[in-house]
């Protein structure tokens, strides 16, 4: 017999993604959708909410309970990624849906009585909930092969579309369904927690190994100073910071410009559209451009939202100006996250990671709090010229990596 008859010819990757990993992913991308609902909620109607317990001397400071709950997911992030280190992906989700259930009755309970600083603690634990949210990209990871990681990712982002439909809807017929205004739209988030506990149970997720937590690991400082761990982070903190600031303030923006306050939640729709219909082909245009020129082509498309913001304030600029918005920082995150995977080792994959959202998080407290304040003081345009500022620093930091590490991009 020939010898080279023994040899046999490397197992082909394959095309699909099994399917018992789709139907774990697809049930993860559940999950996202009907917590980014809620999110999107929040966002469409906590300021107008504060609005009608506040004094005007103080409505600059409307947009703060969004604010707490980007805070909550920065002091949370780590204490949830770890959680989960130690106990599994199901048990830290789940409790981040209970923690999502607790802070939305919160906020309820305090607009009920008018209490401005309990729903600002609402939001701190509906933080712990959105935490644990923007954990779901990395456990998508961990669901699919490893040919199918940016995929993975770009599904289960995707998921924000039926957001997209969800949020706004409610935003837009919650409110007024019982006084005080409002407070029905806070309710619907206690159910949409709730019916994310129950989906959560029908995940497989991968069982705890001795090696996650026991196996070899750098120290974080060696791990976040790697040149593509600082390009990754700093990408997700620009364009979640971008997108929040501009987001955040899209709702006060149209009420103060003279158009309807029924005009937000199409407004944010639209916005939300643009932030995840992409991810249903980004995995793909990143595995065929690569991952830096999808990261330009989303800082690309977020000048164009500013661009677009500065030429008018009719509701056809807003939208447009927030659909451009979305789609770039689909574009940026996706690309940034998919980046940011190849950067630690599966038992450092736990501080890695919340490390990344701690600093993206930071970055979208402090935006989504001068949001109001620089709206309220120097106006839209202003705002917007901001916004553009933080993408340039995001153009600049991809440039100079790629000049260094040519070979890479």
């Amino acid at each position: 017999m020939d010898g080279s008859s023994k040899i046999q010819a490397a197992p082909a990757a394959p095309s699909r993604m099994p399917p018992r990993s789709l139907r774990n992913i697809a049930l993860l991308a559940v999950c996202q959708a009907l917590t980014q609902s809620s999110n999107t909620l929040m966002f469409a109607s906590s300021a107008l909410a504060v609005l009608t317990i506040v004094s005007p001397e103080t409505r600059m400071w409307a947009n703060l309970p969004v604010t707490m709950q980007h805070l909550g997911v920065m002091l949370t992030v780590f204490p949830a990624s770890m959680l989960m280190m130690r106990r599994g992906r199901k048990f830290g989700f789940r409790t981040g849906a209970v923690s999502g259930m607790f802070g939305a009755f919160l906020a309820a309970v305090g607009l009920g009585i008018g209490s401005f600083p309990v729903m600002c603690v609402g939001g701190l634990f509906l933080g712990n909930a959105i935490a644990n949210m923007q954990l779901y990209r990395f456990a998508a990871v961990e669901l699919a092969p490893g040919a199918f990681r940016a995929q993975a990712i770009s599904y289960v982002t995707a998921g924000g579309v039926v957001a997209g439909f969800v949020g706004p809807a409610l935003a837009r017929f919650t409110p007024d369904l019982w006084l005080p205004t409002f407070q029905a739209s806070f309710v619907a988030v206690i159910i949409v927690h709730a019916i994310v506990f129950v989906v959560q149970g029908f995940i497989e997720f991968p069982a705890v190994k001795p090696e996650d937590t026991a196996g070899p690991q750098r120290p974080l400082f060696e791990i976040v100073t790697q040149p593509a761990y600082m390009v990754a982070a700093a990408g997700a903190m620009i364009a979640f910071g971008v997108m929040s600031f501009v987001m955040a303030a899209s709702p006060l923006a149209i009420v103060q410009c003279g158009l309807d306050r029924r005009e937000a939640p199409i407004t944010i729709f639209v916005h939300v559209m643009g932030m995840f219909v992409p991810s249903f082909f980004t995995g793909h245009l990143i595995a065929r451009f690569g991952i830096f020129n999808m990261m330009v082509a989303g800082i690309v498309l977020l000048v164009a939202g500013v661009a677009v913001a500065l030429t008018g304030i009719t509701e056809w600029h807003f939208r447009g100006a927030l659909t451009l918005n979305g789609v770039g920082w689909n574009f940026l995150f996706v690309g940034a996250t998919t980046l940011l995977t190849t950067t630690y080792r599966p038992s450092e994959r736990g501080k890695a990671q919340a490390f990344n959202d701690f600093m993206v998080f930071g970055v979208t407290t402090v935006a989504s709090l001068m949001a109001s304040v620089v709206l309220e003081l120097k106006g839209w345009a202003a705002l917007n010229y901001v916004a553009l500022a933080l993408v340039l620093v995001a153009l600049l930091v991809i440039g100079v990596y790629r000049l260094r590490h040519a070979s890479r991009a």
